[in-house]
């Protein structure tokens, strides 16, 4: 029995280990693009409005993939999607750095946005088949693992920038690690196919689309901060070259630091006061950066939103896995699903306004969606 119990436990803690370490690889991969949009848009000559209108494709791909990855991962599950879908998203990372015009680079982006959902999609079912064999909330983690491979690949970012090494190459690198990395985990991963997992979408309720909201508006801010604070400090903050990925490394920081430590601050507080400071951290940091965008006051900005963004997204859908309307899988992914159009579109969204006025206005877009997310959590019932 005893013996029984500890091959339990040991089993249980490697499934946690080998899903954790997928979570990282995806991350690394989105980190890696993020660091090199600034590199990418001077080769290739495009404005800030052109690189808005690039950066739609993002979104355009993950809505094309809706359909196939909630298809697909009833026919093969989701171990098997994964691990698919996070090959074919590396390779297409190294596609993006291999593009030589902006119609190529468009393209790219589409395959790069349609495996990214895939992977989304997968890597949580997998983790709430985890948080399920774990009996409490644990999603935070995971996310925070994310957020810390943003961290490392954003480091990796500025020394390949620093030291002048070309996309093609810095990607490959990537491609390369996340291949072997996959390889030795993907035999740990959970096969969880099923002969008939119902409807390939099924539109959540009231409280769960009001969950989503919040989320979406929070990560509008975290996909605008990924995409455009490194540009930020080129262009505003007018860094030296070399700390040009300054604030977006910060920013990473404090984002993964602070999931590492959201389940605990929200059972302490509660739900509702973690996701209104969230919102406020959010639109004071980025108020900051916008009314005093030198190196240090920029920097101290991009912490606070770090710190802002870190908990809403795990938190919102540990709330939704407790959901007793719906499966706890089901509810996270359309939940999910809500929330990741607005890490897609917020990016291309401030090109936009960045084309038609400035980036510094565009920011103050962003710190309306911060407060946004406390406005929106004052008035839930969670």
């Amino acid at each position: 029995m005893e013996t029984t119990l500890s091959s339990y436990l040991y089993s249980r803690k490697v499934f946690r280990a080998a899903v954790g370490t997928m979570f990282f690889m995806a991350g690394l991969c989105f980190a890696s693009w993020a660091s090199r949009i600034a590199t990418i848009q001077q080769n290739l000559g495009l404005s800030d409005a052109a690189l808005g209108g690039v950066l739609f494709a993002l979104p355009v791909g993950l809505m094309c993939s809706l359909p196939f990855s909630g298809w697909i991962i009833t026919k093969i599950g989701s171990r098997k999607l994964l691990i698919s879908a996070i090959t074919l998203y590396s390779l297409a990372l190294v596609t993006l750095g291999l593009a030589q015009n902006t119609f190529q680079l468009i393209i790219c982006l589409l395959v790069f946005g349609f495996t990214s959902n895939a992977v989304n999609i997968s890597v949580n079912t997998q983790a709430v088949a985890v948080e399920k064999a774990y009996k409490k909330p644990i999603l935070a983690s995971f996310h925070g693992l994310w957020s810390l491979a943003g961290f490392t690949g954003a480091g990796i970012g500025t020394i390949m920038i620093a030291n002048h090494v070309i996309p093609p190459y810095h990607f490959s690198i990537v491609l390369s690690i996340i291949l072997i990395v996959t390889i030795i985990t993907s035999k740990y991963l959970k096969d969880d196919k099923v002969a008939d997992a119902g409807p390939v979408f099924v539109m959540p309720d009231n409280s769960l689309i009001k969950l989503g909201i919040i989320a979406f508006c929070s990560m509008i801010c975290e996909g605008a901060m990924f995409d455009w604070s490194v540009i930020y400090f080129k262009k505003v903050v007018l860094a030296p070259v070399a700390l040009v990925g300054l604030g977006y490394t910060a920013f990473m920081f404090t984002m993964a630091t602070g999931r590492f430590i959201a389940d605990s601050f929200a059972h302490r507080f509660g739900l509702k006061r973690t996701l209104q400071v969230s919102g406020l951290l959010t639109a004071t940091g980025l108020t900051i950066a916008v009314l005093f965008p030198q190196l240090y006051t920029a920097l101290l900005g991009f912490l606070l939103v770090g710190f802002g963004v870190s908990s809403v997204v795990p938190l919102v859908y540990s709330a939704a896995g407790k959901s007793k309307t719906m499966a706890p899988g089901v509810a996270i992914a359309a939940v999910s699903t809500i929330s990741f159009m607005g890490f897609l579109i917020g990016p291309p969204v401030i090109g936009f306004i960045a084309g038609l006025a400035t980036l510094k206005a565009s920011f103050i877009l962003i710190a309306a969606m911060g407060l946004s997310v406390f406005v929106l959590s004052t008035k839930a019932k969670i």
